[in-house]
């Protein structure tokens, strides 16, 4: 492929991801973009979401809305708009999980659609945030410019691989990944907030052996290293040194993948938890708690 070509790869995959983001108007100096979610709802940065009344969505096309807030999760920085007179074509989302290393564009529409072209250079978390736990993020050196919060990082296919974001201590821009857009953005829609699960514990990745896997076929767990007092977890009956496998039918791989699970909509159910005792596999009952 020649450089010519490449560049207009590129440029179609601006305007085709360009097509899914809007213009929002919720602050007082700044703009920022948003990422068409489906026909009427919008997501974007919680942060930048700073009244609930006289919110301005601005199409790609120039038409301008009026919006209201479905949702909101300080957490996780994700809002949920509804935009009732909009008729917009969502955002096409990646199917594949992103890859350090991937090249990437960071999309906004702050006014005018606007890009700049990097790769994802780190994908982390679970991580603190001042709210609560980010699950997972994308960083990358694709530059966010004034008005990207909302926006989107985007593959070179066009396709969303998330959120853009400053709203998190320090304000580095980070990209919120979908699955994790997608989690949030269910349970804003069904519940207007996210109830945040936990069991009580501190954990940390362990390797299982072949012969120790109980007939599972997954490589790690979770070594239980603390349960808190009158927890979950000690309800449950879950001891230190205990390795959680899986959680209500989900592998439990690393921490990210338990944290993930509890800040879905599990948050009060009563679940199974899969636990590697002495070799043996147990199924334990857990409640999980809400915050």
């Amino acid at each position: 492929m020649s450089l010519q070509e490449f560049s207009s790869e590129l440029a179609d995959a601006v305007e085709q991801s360009g097509a899914g983001i809007v213009t929002i108007y919720a602050r007082r100096r700044q703009s920022a973009s948003g990422i068409m979610w489906q026909a009427d709802l919008v997501l974007t940065a919680d942060h930048v979401i700073q009244r609930d009344e006289h919110i301005k969505v601005v199409g790609p096309d120039g038409t301008e809305y009026q919006a209201h807030v479905v949702g909101r999760d300080p957490s996780s920085d994700v809002a949920l708009l509804r935009v009732p007179n909009a008729n917009f074509t969502p955002a096409t989302l990646a199917k594949t999980e992103p890859r350090v290393g991937q090249l990437a564009l960071a999309v906004g529409r702050p006014s005018s659609v606007q890009a700049s072209f990097g790769i994802i250079n780190a994908i982390g978390g679970p991580v603190p945030t001042r709210r609560g736990t980010l699950a997972q993020y994308l960083r990358t050196d694709a530059t966010p410019y004034p008005g990207f919060s909302g926006g989107g990082l985007v593959n070179v296919k066009g396709e969303v691989v998330g959120l853009f974001t400053s709203g998190f201590a320090g304000g580095e821009p980070i990209a919120i990944p979908v699955a994790v857009l997608t989690s949030v953005a269910d349970t804003l829609l069904n519940h207007g907030r996210v109830r945040r699960g936990f069991i009580g514990i501190a954990s940390q990745t362990v390797n299982l052996p072949d012969n120790q896997r109980a007939g599972r076929n997954q490589a790690t767990g979770l070594l239980v290293i603390s349960v808190e007092a009158d927890s979950p977890a000690q309800h449950a009956g879950l001891l230190v040194g205990d390795i959680l496998v899986g959680l209500d039918g989900h592998e439990l791989n690393e921490p990210r993948d338990l944290q993930m699970l509890l800040a879905s909509d599990r948050a009060g159910k009563t679940v199974t938890l899969d636990v590697l005792r002495a070799g043996q596999l147990q199924n334990l009952s857990i409640t999980i708690g809400a915050k």
